[in-house]
Parts: structure tokens; C-alpha cells; sequence
């Protein structure tokens, strides 16, 4: 069981004759497993496993029978994993000791054990360059990790603050920084930091992707607003209105969409990549409270929310959660 890069198939099938049956947005199926904090998610559409980070572990889930398979890892707070390619080997972000984990996920078992900067959050693979991204929330810094060796190959000095990442044109990086309000942009091949690109109107910004199609960055806003930004230009091009508490934006290349998902209104902003006025909102469907990361499984074009029912007359994603209640909600987006 090992993440693997996905070789696509030179079938092409034409369309124009095969009618096509719109239907509604739904959720489709829900998946329990432990209870616990979560926060990013990754598919291994390869592996058909589903991998989630959690406060103490990571959650591994079999895709194909929609079930949790196991609690892997020993993690202090963690925040995001990464499947490496071409290994077995799962990246996960520890932010209560400042460290990432090297998990084998065959038997579980940490490989390595590497110190990072203050509070690493959101991390990422560059398939270019062969090096993993850990964006350090607090002390403001990028660590590029080359995995097979274990080792901090170069630190990127940003501002505190750092949240989701996105690898833009060519080694370009930008991310999202939720106390500055606005984008930070690097090198990732010359390690060298870049001008910050204002995001007036866009309150701390948290998830972010980039449609190498369209040239747009897509960045969620904490106040019910996501920012679409031209990578080319560095400009902000529009605001456009989702709901509340996002913290992802789940790019879908191939059908051209990105979903956002809002945890606190409980809804799955739908943003069109295609037409004339550029990316624009296509629908909203309901989803749950709590539901505000997730991932895309690219073969299928099912998305995976983790959520959990919180306690009666409580507010905010740090609410207390109703114990037995945490599951992975399957969506439908199309």
C-alpha cells in the first residue's frame, strides 16, 4: 500500500452524442471512525486509501469498502499529511513539539522523527522539485525536506502567521498568511522569499489552491469570501461569497471546479473554473456543521469531509463534540 503518481490513461471518449443527467448535489454515504480533532485530509487515489490528520494520529480509511482501517502514528497536534510518492511513506505535521513524522504506512511505524520551525501547519509535495513544503505557522518559515534523507534541505523566512500553500507556475509558492491578511510569495527552487500580494477584502485567508487551467489562485476567507488571484499578474481579481468558516479549498482540475467547504454554516461552496466572467459561483449545497477540510478523490470526483456533531448550544469548530459522533461525510458534488 504505498502512494503512487497517477499515470493517465490515453483513452478519450467522446461526449457530444451520450446525454448528460444533472443531479443535485448530496451526501452519499458517511464513514465513523475514532473520535478525536481533525484537520487535513489527503486521498491516495492509487492506494484507494484516504488518510486524515488527527490530534493524536492519522486515520487511515479504505476508499473502496468506505471504512476506517486504522489509527497509524503518534502525533502531538498534527495538521496535515502528505502521501510521498513512489514510497510508503506518510508526512505528517506535529505542531505541539515543532517536528514533522515519517510514518511507514505498512506497519505503522515512525521512520524519522524531523525538527521544523514553530508550529508547523499546512504541508505539501513538489513533484518538480522532489522536496516537501512545511509551512511554520508561527515562527513564520518554510522548511524544504528532502524525505529520503530526513533532512531540512533550505528555510524559506516569510511572516508569521503561514497557513495552506499552493505550488503556482514554474517553482513559484504562495501562501496564505491569516494574520497579515494577505499572500506571501517564494522560490521554492532558490529558497528566496518574494513581494506579498495585498488581499484587501479577504480576512484571514486559510485554504488555498491553484487551476494551473485558468492561472487562478483560489483563496478562503474567514469572512465568508473567497479570493480569486491572477498567479501571473499578482493581482486580486474578485471576491466571491461563500459561507462561513472555511479552512480548504479542494481544487477538481479535471471537472473544472473547486469546492469550498464552510464549517460553520454547515455548507459546500461550488465555484465554476470555466466561462466568460472567469471563476464564479455554480451552487451551494448543505452539508454539516464542523465539515470545513476534506479532500477529492480524482477518479470519482467524490469529496471526503471529516466532521463530528458538537454539543447542544455550543459554537465555534473548538466546541466539545458529542462522544462517537466523528465521521467522514461523502459528497456528491455533481
Amino acid at each position: 500500500m504505498s502512494f503512487r503518481s497517477i499515470v493517465a490513461s490515453g483513452l478519450a471518449v467522446s461526449l457530444a452524442t451520450i446525454p448528460i443527467a444533472h443531479a443535485a448535489p448530496r451526501i452519499v454515504a458517511r464513514i465513523a471512525a475514532a473520535d478525536g480533532g481533525w484537520d487535513y485530509t489527503k486521498v491516495d487515489p492509487v492506494g484507494d486509501r484516504l488518510y486524515v490528520a488527527r490530534s493524536n494520529d492519522v486515520t487511515v480509511v479504505d476508499l473502496k469498502g468506505q471504512k476506517a482501517l486504522a489509527a497509524i502514528g503518534h502525533i502531538a497536534h498534527g495538521h496535515a499529511v502528505v502521501p510521498i510518492p513512489h514510497s510508503s511513506t506518510l508526512l505528517v505535521t506535529s505542531g505541539n513539539d515543532d517536528s514533522v513524522r515519517l510514518i511507514d504506512e505498512t506497519n505503522g511505524k515512525q521512520v524519522a522523527r524531523i525538527a521544523v520551525g514553530s508550529d508547523p501547519d499546512a504541508a505539501f509535495y513538489s513533484q518538480s522539485l522532489g522536496r516537501a513544503a512545511v509551512m511554520n505557522a508561527k515562527s513564520g518559515t518554510i522548511s524544504l525536506i528532502d524525505v529520503p534523507t530526513h533532512k531540512v534541505m533550505a528555510t524559506i523566512t516569510l511572516k508569521p502567521g503561514l497557513e495552506y500553500a499552493a505550488q503556482g507556475p514554474g517553482s513559484s509558492l504562495f501562501v496564505n498568511n491569516e494574520d497579515e491578511s494577505e499572500l506571501e510569495t517564494a522560490d521554492l527552487s532558490t529558497a528566496k522569499a518574494g513581494a506579498a500580494i495585498a488581499l484587501p477584502g479577504c480576512k484571514s485567508p486559510s485554504g488555498l489552491a491553484y487551476d494551473s487551467a485558468s492561472g487562478m489562485l483560489i483563496s478562503a476567507c474567514d469572512n465568508g469570501k473567497a479570493a480569486i488571484i491572477d498567479a501571473h499578474s499578482r493581482k486580486l481579481v474578485k471576491l466571491l461569497d461563500i459561507g462561513s468558516g472555511p479552512d480548504a479549498v479542494i481544487l477538481d482540475a479535471a471537472r473544472r471546479k473547486a469546492y469550498i467547504p464552510c464549517g460553520d454554516s454547515g455548507t459546500l461552496s461550488i465555484i465554476s473554473m470555466t466561462g466568460k466572467a472567469g471563476p464564479h459561483i455554480s451552487g451551494v449545497m448543505k452539508t454539516e456543521r464542523g465539515a470545513r477540510t476534506g479532500a477529492l478523490d480524482p477518479r470519482t470526483g467524490l469529496l471526503y469531509l471529516p466532521t463530528a456533531r458538537f454539543a447542544p448550544g455550543t459554537t465555534g469548530h473548538h466546541a466539545p463534540l458529542v462522544p462517537g459522533s466523528f465521521h467522514i461525510l461523502v459528497v456528491k458534488p455533481f
